[in-house]
């Protein structure tokens, strides 16, 4: 493979045909692989494992996925890491909750193998061109390093997950400006994952929550921007 990166994968499924044949088209691709079949021995793995991106079944035993992710996310090894979760669900609900818990990406069985690894392959894809440049913004008290992926309020450090990050980044490299939602969700999410537009506003009101009210605008009937006073 001589220098290109081996991205590490943890496949969380309580089916174990659907871990094999997950981790069997992952190594094909040339990822390192590892799997759990339920939540609680998919936290344990992580921490030592401390994967790129997580598959993450929502319906398990033990712990469901939600909960799963919620847990990986106050992880600090583990803010960059992609969660992409794997369900036979689709009401929108189910949707909602992932997103809200610091989730990726979304995608609902029956899963193509070969559709699934490109979909992740455009994923880390997107990752290194954002990495590419290292940019620190300070506005006032507000400090947000892109290299390290931390965020800082009155020399305090605030850990956001990596789509809040990216939002919060994004908005405060364009100060000023109104995005809309739409606009977002193609920025930070990108025309290849496809999430309910109520997914921005869920992760603005966490990152308001964290750096306060003031930093990021609402404009009624169009979107969001953020704000230099």
């Amino acid at each position: 493979m001589g220098n290109k990166q081996v991205y590490k994968v943890l496949v969380v499924d309580d089916e174990e045909p659907i871990q094999e044949l997950l981790k069997y088209n992952l190594e094909r691709d040339g990822y390192e692989v590892k799997t759990a079949g339920d939540g609680m021995r998919a936290v344990e793995i992580a921490k030592k494992f401390k994967p790129d991106l997580v598959l993450l079944d929502i319906m398990m035993p033990k712990m469901d996925g939600v909960e799963t992710c919620r847990l990986l996310r106050e992880n600090p090894d583990l803010q960059k890491t992609f969660i992409v979760f794997l369900t036979a669900r689709s009401e929108e609900y189910s949707e909602v909750a992932a997103f809200d818990v610091g989730a990726d990406d979304y995608i609902t069985k029956p899963i193509k193998p070969r559709a699934l690894v490109s979909r992740i392959g455009a994923l880390f894809r997107r990752d290194v061109k954002k990495s590419d440049p290292s940019n620190i913004i300070t506005i006032g008290d507000l400090t947000i390093d892109r290299t390290s992926y931390i965020v800082k309020l009155n020399g305090k450090e605030i850990n956001l997950p990596k789509k809040e990050f990216e939002l919060l980044f994004f908005l405060a490299s364009n100060p000023n400006k109104v995005f809309s939602r739409e606009d977002l969700l193609h920025n930070i999410w990108g025309s290849d994952v496809y999430v309910l537009a109520r997914t921005v506003d869920v992760h603005i009101r966490k990152v308001r929550e964290k750096i306060g009210e003031d930093f990021i605008t609402t404009v009624k009937g169009v979107g969001y921007k953020f704000s230099l006073n």
